[in-house]
This record gives C-alpha cells, structure tokens and sequence, in this order.
C-alpha cells in the first residue's frame, strides 16, 4: 500500500483528533467560561478608570496610559502563544497563563498601593497582565482549528467569544454595584477570585496532572522546532490574503479595544446622573445573542453553498463597516438613550468578526493557525496598522484631552476599522496557504 503524501496524512491524523460532539459541547461551555474571566480582568480598569483617577489624581493622559499599558504588553506574546498552542496544545497554554492572570489580578489592588508611585505600578501591572492574556486568542484559534469540524467552526468561534462580552456583561453590571459599595479593589479581587476557581475546575476535570507536568516540561527545556512542524514562513507571507487576514484582524482588535477601555469614561462623564449598570450592561448584553447569531448565519450559508469567502467578507462589512458608522453616530448625539442604542450596535456588530476574519484564519492555515493568529496582533506584522493597534487607546485619550471632544476618538475608531476592512475586501482569499500547491482547499 502506497502511503500517503505528508499533507494527506496530516490531515488524516488532524481529524482522528477532533472532538466527539459531547466533547466539544463540553469544551465549547468551558472556554466559554474562560473567554468570560478573561474579560473580566482585561475591563476590570476600563470600569474603575473613573475612580482610580479620583483616588490617585490621574489625568486623562495619564489614565489613557494605564488603560493602553495592557495593549503593550498584549501584543508582546501573541505569535508566542500561538506557537506554544500548535506545538503543546491550546488547553495547556490557556490554563497556564489563567493561573497567572488570575493571581496578578486579584493582587493588583495590593501592588497600586506599595509605594506612592501609584501610575508606575498600575502601569507595571496592567503590563503584565496584558504579557499573561496575550496567549489566549491565539492559543484558542490553534485549538479550535484542530479540533473543531470546519463545517461547526464558525459557529463555536462565535459561541466561545460571546464570553468576551459576557465577561464585560457581569464587569459592567456587578462591578458597577460593587465600585459603588466596597470601592474599586473589589473588582479586582472578584475577577482574580473567579479565574483561579475556573483554573482548579479545568485542572480537575478537563485536564490532566501528566500533560500539564509534561507541558511544563517542554517549556522548561525550550522548543525544538522539527523540520516536520516548521511554520512554512516565507510560504505563508508571500500570500496577499494572509496580509490581508493580518490587517483586518489587528483592525478589528485595536476597534474594540478603544471602545472596550474608553466607552465607560465617555457615559460616565457625558452623561453623569445616568446609571452605571445601564452602560456598562446594555451594550454587552446586545452583543451575546448577535455574536452567537453570526456564528449561526455563517455555518447556515456555507452549508447552503455560499463561497467561504463571500460569507467572510460579508461578516466583515458588518463587523468593521457598518459598526464604525454606529460608533461615528456616538460623537454626534447628546441624548443617552441614542448614545445606549449606538454603542449596542456597534458592540454587538463587531461581534460579527468571530465569524469574519478570526475564521478565516483558519481557513487560510489550520495547521498553524495559532501561529497566524499571533502573528496577526505582533506589531510588526503590519507596520501602517499595528502603531494604531499597539498606540490606540493611548492615542485615544491623547485626542479626547487635547481636542475637547470625544467626536475625534470615535473618528479615530471608524478610521481604523475603514482600513482594515477594504485590505480585506481586496485581498482576503479562504484557500489553504500552508500546503504546497497541489494540496490546496476550498
């Protein structure tokens, strides 16, 4: 019997792997979960911004640095993450870096107040938090990419990140009660709590001790990269549709992450006798059911025979342009309840690129689709993007301080979202680039 060529038997050897439906379902729940306590830390500043800057006399430049120190170290170890999880598996990647991110957080309330340099430790911690939750996504794409059908992948991308903003759901609403009962700390100390609860849970029943022992293992001795698992480098960046995948990628991240850190500020200070609990609930509550909608309506047309990459680029025009035109209408109003429907709508639009162009991804490479995925948030993968991306909402406090206005960081907003999403709409292709060329998909 002939065997078969490499590409064949490693996909062969790819869908052996997959997980069964109970498995999955399973899984799907807990990353779900984790994708939530991820967020939880990451907004856990965003939502207590206001108050710190009270307690430590933090300007808006100031505050704008703490609430960007994260995206610094963020972007840091994304092509890092990617690369752990297609070599020692996403789940051991993910639940290594919670156990971190979980203790730093529930201690930076105690790390703020060691000394009375109050900016540089927040800043320090912010930095390492960020460092910790870098691995994540790209982690979560290597795994999902393996063991996830292509035709139920959309659909569980989706699914997993609604925890995103379920995560700043439960932040924003009992953050809001906790920040004004028992003060900022508390907010802290919860998000940290619940991480480390979910890390004993996986721990104990999704994971075990040996593989977390030898996963340990090869991070202490160091990767041996083989020349049967090389990332096809020069292969991969010779194609347009993956700088392409990369720009509107970091495009839709740096979009969300201005909004996810200065939209609270923005209610807060333009509309102050309004409740916390309404904009810090409303919008994140909007987003669950229209990313899990997403999910549902790019598997249903795929399988109904649309093009993969008609669908992906249609979740795009949703996810990068038309939600800019709802965050441009934000600048533009002085009503609060229009201020609470057009941040729903941008929120719960850019849920659209779960099924957009974090799929698309793995579409372009499964097979190292952590590795892209990282490469994706690095700075230098795409100079003209990735400033805006590693500098946004630094950039963004910078323009609200300077300027008077918050129109110029909503501008600021639809600007980035623009350019990544007509990149994409000129270049993004579905077809596997990290095979040879006789072995292509799709």
């Amino acid at each position: 019997m002939q065997p078969l060529p490499p590409e064949e038997a490693r996909r062969d050897g790819a869908e052996d792997a997959q997980w069964s439906r109970p498995e999955c379902q399973a899984w799907t729940g807990t990353l779900l979960l984790g994708t939530g306590l991820l967020y939880c830390a990451r907004v856990s500043v965003p939502v207590c911004a206001v108050s710190m800057s009270q307690d430590f006399g933090w300007n808006k430049k100031e505050a704008g640095v703490v609430l960007s120190s994260f995206f610094w170290g963020y972007c840091l170890t994304q092509v890092v993450g990617g690369h752990l999880g297609d070599r020692i598996g996403g789940e051991k990647v993910i639940l290594l870096s919670a156990s971190a991110w979980g203790f730093i957080t529930a201690a930076t309330p105690l790390l703020a107040r060691l000394s009375s340099a109050h900016l540089v430790l927040m800043t320090f911690s912010r930095i390492l938090t960020g460092l910790l939750q870098g691995v994540y996504f790209p982690a979560l794409t290597s795994l999902l990419s393996q063991k996830v059908r292509e035709s139920e992948r959309a659909f569980t991308y989706s699914a997993v990140g609604a925890g995103s903003q379920f995560g700043t759901l439960v932040t924003g609403a009992v953050g809001s009660l906790l920040l004004d009962r028992y003060g900022w700390p508390s907010v802290f100390y919860l998000s940290g709590g619940l991480t480390l609860l979910w890390v004993c849970y996986v721990h104990r029943y999704l994971l075990s001790e040996k593989d977390l022992i030898l996963a340990l293992g090869v991070l202490v001795r160091g990767l041996r990269v083989s020349r049967r698992t090389k990332v096809p480098w020069r292969q991969l960046f010779r194609k347009p549709s993956v700088w392409a995948a990369i720009s509107a990628q970091l495009s839709s991240a740096c979009a969300l992450f201005i909004l996810l850190s200065w939209l609270p500020t923005f209610f807060k200070e333009t509309f102050p006798s309004s409740k916390g609990w309404v904009f810090n609930v409303v919008p994140w509550l909007v987003a669950i059911p229209a990313g899990l909608f997403s999910g549902f309506l790019s598997d249903h047309l795929i399988n109904q025979g649309y093009r993969t990459i008609t669908v992906r680029k249609f979740m795009q025009v949703m996810g990068l342009g038309l939600s800019s035109v709802f965050a441009l209408c934000l600048g533009h109003t002085s009503s609060f309840c229009k201020s609470v429907v057009f941040a729903s709508a941008s929120i719960g639009l850019q849920t659209f690129n779960h099924s957009g162009i974090s799929v698309n991804i793995q579409d372009l490479a499964p097979s190292c689709a952590g590795f892209l995925f990282g490469e994706s948030h690095w700075p230098p993968a795409a100079p003209p993007a990735s400033g805006a991306g590693v500098v946004g909402v630094c950039l963004g406090g910078y323009l609200i301080e300077t300027t008077g206005s918050w129109t110029s960081m909503f501008s600021l907003v639809a600007a980035i979202s623009s350019l990544g999403l007509c990149i994409f709409l000129l270049f993004g292709e579905a077809q596997r680039v990290d095979l040879s060329p006789t072995h292509e998909d799709l």
